[in-house]
């Protein structure tokens, strides 16, 4: 990696970002897109190095227009097209007077806003931009002296994680990142055999909507569209696999012969034309129109844009994104009415496993959903969102350019179902056997899906968003945006068991803390401060038994109001060799990051840390905000252990709860392990000291409960608390638990009303794949 030299202005150093420094690090995820060949060929400029005259935009709009580099991130650069178009907007994800570089004030800093889980969130970088030769390697603008569209794209790269992260994705949700708003998928046309193949098909599926631009007129001039290709179009060979393009305008044309046809004029990312139908230059179609409307529409051609019709249009393209409008006054407004949607609500929620992920309607478990009202107070148009958190995980590869198949890598497929209720309280089954009054129709890997409403009536409905399968986790968020008002609740239900960890055996410690402006809101790494925040250290020890794989998990959860929350992460500081703590001075590097800091109640990372001390230091975005905050610290431990298997053939019938040598029982925990492997059948004889299992954890498993005992459902072994097991763990010591056994069986025995009966005897030392036995 090759790095560009600092700078300094006005004596002092321009800012650097560490949380997404100049380095591989920042590019990559992976290295399975085709960047990975750019490794050692990028360095990192600022734009004064790029351009004698640098500026965010340039005077003429067409020049401002984004041009795609060799990142493969087309679907991100439509979305920031439409920016241009709202100016609002584009004061929104880019604020205004910001220092440029002919600026005093300029420390080499700048800030964007994004859209994220329901708030807006701040994305501070610095101004460093990889480059090839001294020229922008990814996005850029027409002209070579704006760089908006280069900063923007570092922002939403920091956003994800990664430049590679940008490899793929759908203009949908990029639209919504950068608006707050909604977005609509219309489909111009899905082959039979793809609709059969479809996995998520359930009861309610239709195809999605066909296109119909009709609809748009009332908003035509205020909305954004694109269009993709998932296959090269014959008009279009160069586009490859997958593309996305701008749809700028279309008009009515009337032809020579009176007959009338549709033209739209595309933009393609790439900055230059790459379309050899009928309407480019002096192509035919042109000779059919009036000559002085043709002269007028080939005029309002830039660079890399170019004319076709509807019929080539259909025929070329897969699909059509819609972005719904937004007023100067920051409002949705309805793309098939153009009506202000002034009231909006939003509630965040969750599938859980065993609790509230009850699948679709073709489940048996699909009342266990969660469930939200929604009252209408006036007659009006209504939309209700339902949107997914993407689920990121550190073994993600970065998908190729195929924006057709990256959505079932990161999220459910999805739907959202609604019922009319006469009343509040109603017979929730039957409720469910009816057909509901308004759907998503089929779930989606997308997301997010739109239910629509264009004349709701006044009253309560119940709203169900569900995944297709059952079990599957996810957050989510219920969004309502209507013309009257509305009020959006969540049903209350049972609080959702404790989950079984099924990838071995968790620790968990939790802590409460909090940030005092002033004191401890120490805020990002980009400030000074952020040394002031609180510090949780905690060890890791050397597990070398246990397999590859996470073995920390770490959640950061905010106590405030969602309506209130701030942007929130942490680092993970590794102890220097010899000290005990972290000296935080400013210029090490963390061990493992939750950024960016996200608004959302909580924030959580999974990883694998070496052995050794660490800390973790939470903290909001910026300095001086004031919350209280939990942190819970999940550590994968290995034991070995000690399995004692009975078979044994008399009663558990002592009263009391002593055993014979004298031991009183009332403290002992019975852990019974459901679904481990049972002992083998024979194995290496051991007898004697067993000290090197002085730390072990006892767990007294039943390997015959389930078919000889008979054991009923919803019984449980009685549960105390756990003894220290002896220094020196001995024959001796393990028959005195075999006792303690006895006693507590015969305790179960009441509960089930009946005596347990055991055959012979058998312990097992070690782990349950592979125990050694010792006979009694």
């Amino acid at each position: 990696m090759k790095e560009a030299g600092g700078e300094e202005r006005g004596g002092e150093a321009l800012f650097e970002d560490r949380d997404f420094p100049s380095d591989d690090t920042s590019l990559f995820c992976d290295r399975s897109t085709p960047i990975a060949g750019l490794q050692g060929e990028i360095t990192w400029r600022r734009p004064q190095e790029i351009s004698q005259s640098p500026a965010l935009f340039h005077d003429k709009t067409s020049l401002c227009q984004a041009k795609q580099g060799l990142l493969g991130d087309c679907w991100f650069l439509c979305a920031c097209t439409f920016l241009l178009k709202n100016k609002q907007l584009l004061n929104k994800v880019l604020p205004p007077e910001q220092p440029q570089w002919d600026d005093s004030r300029y420390r080499g800093s700048f800030q964007f806003c994004f859209w994220q889980q329901g708030h807006w969130t701040e994305v501070t970088i610095d101004d460093r931009l990889p480059c090839i030769d001294s020229t922008l390697c990814f996005s850029r603008c027409q002209s070579p002296a704006a760089f908006w569209v280069a900063l923007l794209e570092k922002a939403y790269a920091k956003l994800h994680g990664s430049y590679e992260r940008l490899w793929a994705g759908k203009v949908s949700e990029a639209l919504v990142d950068l608006t707050g708003g909604l977005a609509e998928r219309w489909s111009l046309g899905v082959a039979e055999e793809e609709e059969e193949q479809r996995p998520e098909r359930d009861s309610d599926q239709v195809s999605r909507r066909s296109l119909d631009l009709n609809l748009l007129y009332p908003v035509k001039e205020e909305c954004a569209v694109s269009c993709s290709t998932h296959s090269s179009p014959g008009g279009a060979s160069e586009l490859g696999q997958y593309h996305a393009l701008n749809v700028m305008e279309w008009v009515e044309v009337q032809r020579v012969s009176g007959s009338k046809v549709l033209l739209l004029r595309i933009r393609n990312p790439w900055g230059r034309s790459c379309w050899g139908g009928a309407w480019i230059g002096s192509g035919s179609g042109w000779s059919s129109v009036d000559p002085v409307c043709a002269s007028e529409l080939q005029a309002r051609v830039a660079e890399g844009e170019f004319w076709l019709d509807e019929t080539e249009f259909l025929s070329q393209f897969d699909d059509v994104t819609v972005g719904y409008p937004i007023s100067e006054g920051g409002q949705l407004k309805s793309l098939y009415t153009g009506n202000l949607l002034t009231h909006n609500q939003q509630l965040a929620g969750r599938w859980t496993e065993g609790h509230s992920a009850g699948g679709s309607r073709n489940s048996g478990s699909y009342s266990s959903n969660p469930k939200f009202w929604l009252k209408v107070c006036g007659r009006g148009e209504v939309l209700v969102s339902l949107l997914q958190h993407r689920k990121r995980r550190t073994a993600d590869r970065c998908p190729l350019e195929d924006g057709k198949n990256t959505a079932h890598q990161h999220y459910q497929a999805i739907a959202l179902h609604m019922w009319k209720v006469e009343k509040r309280r109603f017979h929730l089954s039957r409720m469910l056997n009816k057909p509901p009054c308004a759907s998503t129709h089929c779930h989606a890997f997308e997301r997010e899906v739109v239910l629509r409403q264009q004349q709701l009536e006044p009253g309560y409905y119940l709203l169900i968003p569900s995944t297709y399968q059952p079990g599957a986790e996810a957050r989510f968020l219920i969004r309502a945006f209507s013309s009257s008002a509305t009020s959006l609740s969540a049903l209350k239900s049972p609080a959702p068991t404790l989950p079984v960890e099924t990838d071995g055996e968790w620790e968990t410690s939790y802590f409460r803390g909090s940030w005092v402006e002033g004191k401890t809101a120490g805020g990002s790494r980009n400030f000074l401060s952020h040394r002031q925040n609180p510090r949780f250290p905690f060890t890791v020890c050397d597990e070398s038994a246990v397999t590859a794989g996470d073995n920390v998990r770490i959640t950061l959860h905010q106590r405030r109001p969602d309506a209130d929350l701030h942007p929130i992460g942490f680092h993970i500081y590794k102890y220097p060799e010899g000290e005990s703590e972290p000296t935080l001075a400013g210029d090490e590097d963390p061990a493992a990051s939750c950024v960016p800091h996200c608004h959302t109640q909580d924030v959580s990372l999974a990883c694998r840390l070496s052995p050794g001390g660490y800390a973790v230091v939470p903290s909001t975005y910026r300095p001086d905000c004031s919350a209280n905050f939990t942190l819970s610290l999940a550590r994968r431990i290995h034991r070995s252990a000690l399995f004692l298997a009975f078979d044994v053939d008399c009663t558990a019938d002592r009263d009391g709860f002593y055993c014979r040598c004298g031991i009183r029982i009332m403290d002992l925990c019975v852990s019974l392990q459901e679904g481990g492997e049972k002992p083998g059948e024979s194995g290496q004889s051991h007898s004697g000291d067993l000290s090197h299992l002085c730390d072990a954890k006892l767990v007294l498993w039943d390997c015959c409960c389930s078919t000889d005992v008979g054991w009923p459902p919803g019984a449980s072994w009685p549960t105390m608390k756990e003894p220290a097991l002896p220094s020196t763990l001995t024959m001796e010591a393990v028959c005195v638990w075999i006792d303690l056994y006895h006693q507590v069986s015969e305790k179960a025995g009441r509960q089930i009303g009946r005596p347990i009966q055991w055959g012979c005897v058998c312990v097992c030392v070690g782990n349950p794949g592979n125990p050694f036995i010792l006979n009694r």
